[in-house]
């Protein structure tokens, strides 16, 4: 059953539901595929991207944007009706970049490095709590897990150590991103397998894929200070860690981040514009297909 969607002036709008399982799927595609629509926006969360994407142009747009979206238009109440309309109208308005969605196998390795970060943040909370617990059976239950998760750490780096230098595309690929102080094998699988539009985007729109384009808030004379967010924090987390090491080691990025700091930026900041280098140098590398090379 459908019905019209007009809260948000849409009055050609049509609402339907279809089930989560195959026929539903099976169903949503033959009720689009005739129409040839030239975009259609998900949401991230929807569990229909995959699929949906396999045939049709598909945007995959951030929840949050779109709940950010809903309260500028005022639109509180939320049904499924209305959510698909907000969308709608945030796609209209905004006019989002269809993109082809990772195939099976990099969907793959984006799961195994999740997996992996997952671990890793399971072993840490352990570990702080050790220190804090004196009780010798908490202590022995603390190593016992630890020990389990650094076997399961182990199984799962060496499953990403098989796929990528299995694969000769992702193997040339990772020793081209290595080639750069700052990368390693850990940021350079991130970026292989969470940002798979590496050499494809332009330079700003990379950063901006990555979170570390700035965006300053201004309203009339008043301006406010610049700042990042938005984009895929797995992947600005990694780049974070990267800029450390390579405003140490990257004579290069070192003296980059040291013009910043002597010009008066606060560390942080130049921090960040480090990271913003890394990814678009890394954007660069891939899409020329050559080792870095300092200036």
């Amino acid at each position: 059953m459908s019905e019209p969607v007009s809260e948000l002036g849409l009055p050609s709008g049509e609402a339907f539901a279809v089930g989560r399982d195959a026929a539903g799927l099976e169903a949503l595609l033959a009720r689009l595929a005739p129409l040839a629509p030239g975009l259609v926006a998900l949401e991230a969360t929807s569990g229909f991207e995959t699929v949906v994407a396999a045939s049709l142009p598909v945007a995959v747009v951030n929840p949050a944007q779109i709940r950010a979206f809903a309260r500028a238009l005022g639109q509180r109440a939320k049904t499924d009706p209305i959510d698909a309309a907000v969308i709608a109208r945030f796609a209209a308005a905004t006019r989002p970049e269809a993109r082809p969605l990772p195939d099976a196998a990099t969907q793959r390795l984006a799961d195994l490095v999740a997996r992996r970060r997952q671990i890793i943040a399971m072993m840490v909370a352990e570990r702080q709590r050790q220190t804090r617990f004196a009780e010798r059976r908490l202590q022995k239950s603390i190593a016992r897990l630890l020990e389990a998760l650094q076997r399961e750490l182990s199984e799962v780096e060496a499953e990403i150590d098989r796929d990528v230098r299995g694969s000769p595309a992702w193997r040339e690929a990772e020793d081209l991103l290595a080639s750069v102080a700052g990368i390693g094998p850990t940021i350079a699988r991130t970026l292989i397998a969470e940002m798979p539009e590496l050499g494809s985007l332009d330079r700003r729109q990379i950063a901006a894929l990555a979170g570390l384009a700035p965006w300053t808030r201004q309203s009339g004379q008043w301006r406010g200070r610049s700042h990042i967010g938005g984009g895929r924090a797995s992947v600005r987390a990694a780049l974070h860690m990267g800029a450390v090491t390579a405003s140490r080691h990257n004579p290069t990025l070192k003296a980059f981040r040291d013009r910043l700091i002597a010009a008066g930026k606060p560390k942080m900041v130049a921090l960040v514009a480090v990271a913003r280098k890394l990814i678009v140098l890394a954007n660069a590398l891939i899409r020329d297909n050559k080792s870095y090379a300092p200036a």
